[in-house]
């Protein structure tokens, strides 16, 4: 069995390859970076380290990298030939997938299995968002070439932090993982990924994750910035920013047993393994990698603002919300293009302005006047 993963940096091979090699798949991963592809190319393993209580380490055989923008049709031909293809690249990089795998269904024979096609995203159905940029590079070709994939949904968590130098490509992760996949779209013949598990239902999973891992993750991230904290386990040792987390994380809580009907004592205790995952003091990461990009963090259907502005459509608390999102916008880092863009723009644009631009809210929203005064207030300690 054959696999290829767009997307070759620490996710890549520290969780989504490891467990396709696990699977028995013989590995491609493509990336951009030569110098990454060149580093994967000149070993023959590497280990994936999961530090922290119950970790080991695990030796990944059977890869190689190309190079997709250097070599595009070698790449094609993966695509074409595999089994499963898989991303881990950023939500707004999918686009520049697409054409790839198009082109490699374009060359699959058609009485083969359909590929087996999930993007591995924090995002919302990111899967859905790469078929879309499929189809509109496709054009006409689309009805003919749609047959040849099926696309499921997925649901990821692993932290994985910025690497220790001198690592290679060898990669340091946490011991705990969730792989939470549409079961529907595979019909009797689901991929082979050990770990993973396959739900009929992945809106549960999808949203409980990215407002509880991510917002969780986020929040801690921008408090402990605030603070003048370096790491993000340092930063839950404070009670003060412990204390901010959790109320954040219970206004989230909330919105995901209103919504999906959570059982409120099993979503207390996923949460409070959440936030023991955080306090991990073997894992090197920090509220500066954590933190990055916070205008992306800030957008409509993001960590932040999605889950704040169906709690308040429904009636449910977001004042902890609203002051994570007002610590996301003291979030100040020059090695951090979104960062260096927030700071600018929170100091030249209309507090209305920067609002609808940076959240996507409507202003008619009951979420955009609260969010307004957050902003007025960074404004007014900027003035």
């Amino acid at each position: 069995m054959r696999a290829v993963h767009f997307g070759a940096g620490n996710i890549g091979r520290g969780f989504v390859g490891l467990l396709l090699h696990e699977g028995g798949y013989e590995l491609t991963f493509s990336d951009v970076s030569s110098t990454l592809v060149d580093a994967i190319n000149g070993v023959k393993q590497y280990t994936v380290h999961e530090v922290g209580d119950g970790g080991t380490d695990t030796v990944v055989t059977g890869f190689r990298a190309i190079n997709s923008a250097e070599h595009p049709d070698q790449v094609i031909e993966a695509v074409a030939g595999a089994h499963v293809v898989t991303t881990a690249v950023g939500p707004t990089i999918l686009k520049f997938v697409a054409p790839l795998i198009v082109s490699g269904l374009a060359l699959r024979d058609p009485s083969s299995p359909p590929l087996q096609i999930m993007a591995c995203e924090n995002a919302i159905n990111a899967t859905d968002l790469l078929r879309e940029d499929m189809k509109t590079v496709a054009g006409n070709t689309w009805d003919a070439l749609e047959g040849r994939a099926v696309f499921a949904n997925a649901a990821v968590d692993r932290i994985v932090p910025a690497q220790p130098e001198g690592a290679g490509v060898d990669v340091t992760v946490e011991p705990f993982f969730e792989w939470a996949i549409e079961r529907p779209p595979f019909g009797d013949v689901p991929p082979n990924i050990p770990g993973a598990h396959f739900v009929d239902d992945l809106a549960p999973y999808i949203e409980r994750k990215l407002f509880t891992v991510n917002t969780g993750h986020a929040t801690t991230a921008y408090f402990g910035a605030q603070a003048g904290v370096e790491k993000i386990s340092d930063a839950l040792a404070d009670p003060a920013i412990a204390a901010k987390v959790d109320a954040v994380l219970e206004e989230t809580s909330a919105l995901l047993v209103d919504k999906h009907g959570l059982d409120p004592q099993t979503q207390a205790e996923y949460r409070a393994t959440i936030l023991r995952r955080f306090r991990n003091a073997a894992l090197p990461d920090t509220v500066w990698r954590v933190g990055r990009q916070p205008l992306r963090k800030l957008s409509r259907h993001e960590r932040f603002v999605g889950p704040a502005a169906e709690a308040a459509d429904r009636g449910l608390g977001v004042d902890a919300l609203l002051g994570a999102m007002g610590a996301a916008l003291v979030f100040d880092d020059a090695e951090d293009p979104q960062a260096v863009e927030l700071q600018r723009r929170i100091r030249e644009e209309d507090a209305a302005d920067f609002t609808g631009s940076v959240t996507g809210l409507d202003p008619a929203h009951p979420l955009f006047a609260r969010v307004q005064d957050i902003v007025e207030a960074r404004q007014a300690e900027l003035a």
